[in-house]
């Protein structure tokens, strides 16, 4: 069994007497800590299909099961309760909340699961270390820069170790080179912690980061595509290495210019 299966998904809004089909008949299954990109244009129904999965919106028709448990047969009040304990969010607005600092939005998914503060704040720091903001955890939303926002909201999706984590156009807001640094984020930290990562975009540079590249157009499947990966973090951490290496032995010769004749 996938840890995601999609059956007969639909979803139907009604417009006075009219019906508008946002999805027809979605059959999909995603593996545990798989990146699956759902790719399509505006309007595609990429965005709804997202929020099916996530459980924050009720299907028309259909099944959508999450580790054994089938998420469109639950009470809102079940719901709430199985969002917060499996999943994390990444918005395309960050939405972070402004009078809190980075490391208390990071820390809000602990605080819902009643972990106590001073372990909250320990994690939420250390997930700050990884994402490199560290220095930034006193700072407000205001105070850092949109790449920075954005990985605090990387941050606080991957806080808790969901067993899944939703990401609706993460990069929509960054420019290309912070687009590069979040994506090969998000998918280091999806590989550290075998975290599945679904995430919905309209650029085919973001689908080249997905092990699975799920096309829509007009409410339904028109293809799925198994994908190698453009980022492989274990290159790219041997790629580190042997950069931090080489500036040693730079800054070795530099302070002992004979070092090199002494080998």
């Amino acid at each position: 069994m996938a840890f995601i299966e999609v059956k007969n998904l639909r979803k139907v809004y009604k417009l006075g007497n009219e019906k508008v089909y946002a999805l027809r008949k979605i059959d999909l299954e995603i593996e545990k800590g798989e990146i699956c990109c759902i790719l399509g244009t505006s309007g595609s129904g990429k965005s709804t299909l997202l929020n099916m999965l996530a459980g924050l919106e009720k299907p028309t028709r259909g099944d959508i099961i999450i580790n054994g448990t089938n998420i469109s047969k639950l009470s809102e009040k079940k719901l709430a309760r199985f969002r917060q304990e499996n999943t994390g969010f990444i918005f395309q607005s960050y939405n972070l909340i402004n009078q809190y600092n980075a490391l208390e939005n990071v820390g809000m998914p602990l605080m819902f699961k009643g972990v106590p503060p001073s372990k909250r704040d320990r994690q939420a720091e250390k997930m700050l270390k990884l994402v490199g903001l560290e220095s930034r955890k006193k700072h407000r939303p205001n105070q850092m820069s949109g790449g920075q926002q954005q990985r605090v909201g990387i941050a606080r999706a991957f806080v808790a170790k969901p067993n899944v984590v939703f990401a609706d156009e993460p990069t929509g807001n960054l420019d290309t080179k912070t687009t590069d640094d979040v994506m090969r984020l998000m998918v280091r930290m999806c590989r550290k912690y075998g975290i599945t990562l679904i995430l919905v975009t309209h650029d085919l540079e973001i689908a080249d980061y997905a092990d699975r590249i799920v096309h829509i157009t007009d409410g339904e499947v028109t293809g799925i595509e198994d994908h190698v990966s453009s980022y492989d973090p274990e290159k790219d951490n041997e790629a580190g290495a042997s950069e931090k290496n080489a500036e040693t032995e730079r800054s070795a010769e530099k302070n002992d210019p004979g070092q090199t004749e002494k080998k």
